[in-house]
């Protein structure tokens, strides 16, 4: 009767939780644009749960037969299977369990503890009688098979199903079910790879138990062979390390941004469709590769951000070779001349348009630097040049002279606007965090070297801004994530494209694409079939004679690439044999080789062939003019020279193949990019002393500006190369 009552005491006293309560941390996986190539698989543990008629029948009888026949009959519990387990236990025999699928469920999702002990087993006895009396035995099959471990590293037979056999839980037949389920009672000494003899054998078994059942026919079971098991492989879960880890990352940051928790991230299941076309990222990675291939890649660093236009979604990421490492794509860097078309931009905006002429002479200096005359490159002069003239050329004179005219405030606004960036720096090193965006770190102030690129951005604000450009003048923010669905395929967040904002006047973004349409081409990076497209180079020097970073930036009315290359701390920038790299140098390569293969084969689009906006509010110069001949003396066959009053120019770059590879490149010819120093004086850390990083930025690990360094007080100037 004491016995009675205790039992009656304990059992009324047992609080079971709802299995709907019991939450298993469930795999998220990342996809590429297609929403079924997997990207990354995130979580502790290899887990998406399904509910029970998303499971075969064929693999619930399998596992039926392999652990609890009696399972829809019993009350949870195996009376002599409890008894037989103890005797042999007390008797000094082999340790057992005697545990039906409920009891089973009980140890691995309630008590999650798995100790032969007698008090464990108590408690796992009434949990398991009472778990029965108040829930159905589907939902307890359900979680069962959600919760189990089946070896390499899969939880869950949804996780198995795709380990073993690359199938859904719902497609595994009566032989694959069985092969699960000799995994269940040891996974390590079952496997058919390490054990194919021991597996062979159970499996079999596994088939006779479902025959006797009436689950298996007689004629199905003699016709049964063992099907085909996936090789094992090390399980992948976490970030990626080659260049994809960066991409997964990016997207974690963004979902981060709405709400989302790294509990859910990592552990709730879900299905995180990314805006990255596969395709576009393996050829996005092969340029890198190909372009790169013999250089010295111990010290160069490079990105590459490809967004549509027409949305906004990034199509193709490179941040670097490393997914865990520094995310170069995000690194703030001085842009050269590719910051010229906001320039153009605003001057647009104000009424001068691109037929409108500036002095664009070899060298000037300017009220704003008085002691530093602006240099073009390789001393190209046009003193009454069109500023489309002047763009194609890159003459840093003409735009810099432009900026101080319409006010380097003015371009900020563009800039941002254009490009989205905030006003004070969110992210990156020390050096710029909580300071004022496209000014200098330590006063704040914007002088007109914005202009020629003096001021730091990241390759992903060009991708946007000069998207603005080809999308008609509508910013769409670069996003990551296109979709989130949870375990049961619920959405949960959906992103097809943004609407935009209309930040530019269409005329002006029109007119700046005509100006920029001969960029590629000029710089001997035309694509492929004679394909209109709008780019712009840069360069930065990190010394009157060196370069420290190299831009080539470009667009079609569907696509714009941003390709950047440089070092982790302004080194200087040469390739294998030894000569300067240039925006339309290696980084032009990689830009070139990335937009003709992602464009095969799509239609051609058109760019603007003329410009919209007419005329000069400007302080514009006189057009050349050109004398009237003089008249004819002497002999019928004499005549005078013309003359001009237009000043003699340097004539265009004329590229020569030096070296036999076929392609003009930096043995080739000199770039039309000027050597002017625009690097601001930063206050920085010693030389000594990286900068903090930021999550998922670098800056450079020496700051440029400290005594003796460049930049800095006693050290060498840092140029600019447009």
């Amino acid at each position: 009767m004491l016995l009675g009552v205790f039992i009656g005491v304990v059992y009324a006293s047992t609080e079971v939780p709802s299995p709907d309560s019991i939450t298993n941390a469930q795999t998220t996986v990342v996809y590429y644009a297609d929403g079924t190539t997997e990207m990354a698989r995130l979580g502790d543990e290899n887990r998406t749960n399904v509910r029970l008629d998303q499971v075969s029948e064929a693999a619930q009888n399998a596992i039926l037969a392999a652990e609890n026949r009696d399972f829809y009959n019993d009350p949870g519990i195996s009376a002599t299977g409890i008894a037989r387990a103890a005797w042999s236990n007390l008797t000094g025999g082999s340790t057992q369990g005697g545990s039906t699928i409920t009891q089973q469920y009980v140890k691995n999702a309630i008590l999650q503890n798995s100790e032969q002990t007698f008090s464990r087993k108590f408690q796992e006895l009434f949990l398991a009688i009472k778990l029965d009396n108040n829930y159905s035995k589907e939902q307890i099959l359900e979680n069962y098979l959600n919760t189990i471990y089946f070896g390499r590293g899969a939880y869950g037979i949804e996780s198995a199903a795709n380990t073993y056999f690359d199938v859904p839980a719902s497609e595994l037949t009566a032989q694959q079910g069985a092969v699960l389920a000799v995994l269940i009672r040891s996974p390590g000494a079952y496997d058919p790879e390490t054990n194919p003899e021991g597996a062979q054998d159970r499996w079999g078994l596994v088939l006779d138990g479902m025959v006797g059942e009436g689950w298996l026919s007689a004629e199905e079971r003699a016709l049964s062979v063992y099907p085909p098991v996936l090789p094992k492989v090390a399980p992948s879960m976490g970030i990626p390390s080659g260049p994809e880890g960066l991409i997964v990352s990016r997207a974690l940051a963004e979902l981060r941004g709405k709400g989302y928790t790294d509990d859910q991230l990592y552990g709730g299941g879900l299905k995180i469709v990314t805006t990255v076309d596969q395709r576009s990222q393996e050829l996005a990675v092969n340029a890198v590769n190909t372009v790169m291939e013999g250089e010295n890649q111990e010290v160069l660093r490079e990105a590459l951000v490809a967004v549509d236009p027409r949305t906004g979604a990034v199509k193709a990421y490179y941040g670097g070779p490393n997914g865990t490492g520094t995310d170069y794509g995000m690194n703030q860097r001085q842009p050269g001349s590719s910051v010229k078309p906001y320039v153009l931009a605003t001057a647009l905006e104000e009424g001068i348009s691109v037929t409108a002429r500036r002095d664009g002479s070899a060298s000037k200096t300017f009220p704003d630097r008085p002691d530093k005359p602006v240099r073009n490159s390789g001393g190209a002069s046009c003193p009454s040049c069109t500023l489309e003239e002047a763009m194609k050329r890159s003459l840093n004179t003409t735009y810099y002279g432009l900026t101080y005219e319409l006010g380097a405030e003015k371009v900020r606004e563009t800039i941002l606007a254009a490009t989205g960036l905030p006003e004070t720096w969110e992210s990156g090193s020390d050096l710029f965090r909580g300071n004022r965006t496209l000014a200098d770190p330590q006063t704040a102030g914007v002088d007109a070297g914005l202009g020629i690129g003096q001021y730091d951005m990241r390759p992903i604000d060009q991708a946007v801004g000069f998207s603005t450009f080809a999308s008609g003048g509508i910013r769409r923010d670069a996003y990551f994530v296109a979709k989130v669905t949870d375990s049961e395929g619920t959405v949960l967040l959906e992103n097809a494209g943004q609407a935009g904002e209309q930040v530019m006047d269409a005329r002006v973004a029109n007119d700046v694409t005509y100006a920029l349409r001969d960029v590629a081409s000029y710089s001997k990076r035309p694509l492929d079939d004679g394909r209109e497209v709008a780019s712009k180079t840069g360069t930065v020097g990190s010394s009157d004679e060196e370069n420290a970073d190299a831009w080539m930036v470009g667009y079609t009315p569907s696509l714009t690439a941003a390709v950047w290359m440089g070092t982790d701390a302004y080194e200087p920038i040469r390739n294998a044999q030894g000569r300067i790299i240039y925006g339309s140098g290696l980084p032009g390569a990689i830009w070139q080789q990335f937009m003709d293969g992602v464009l095969e084969g799509t239609p051609k689009e058109k760019l603007p062939s003329s410009p919209s906006i007419k005329g000069d509010t400007g302080e514009g110069v006189p057009e050349p003019t050109q004398e009237a001949p003089a008249e004819p003396t002497g002999t019928a066959t004499e005549t005078a020279t013309p003359t001009t009053s237009a000043p003699t120019t340097t004539a265009p770059r004329q590229p020569v193949d030096s070296d036999g590879d076929g392609v003009p490149d930096e043995q080739d010819y000199a770039p039309n990019d000027p050597n002017v120093s625009t690097r601001p004086t930063y206050t920085g850390p010693s030389t000594s002393t990286p900068p903090t990083q930021g999550p998922g930025t670098q800056g450079p690990p020496v700051a440029p500006g400290v005594p003796g360094g460049p930049g800095g007080p006693g050290g060498p100037v840092l140029p600019e190369n447009g």
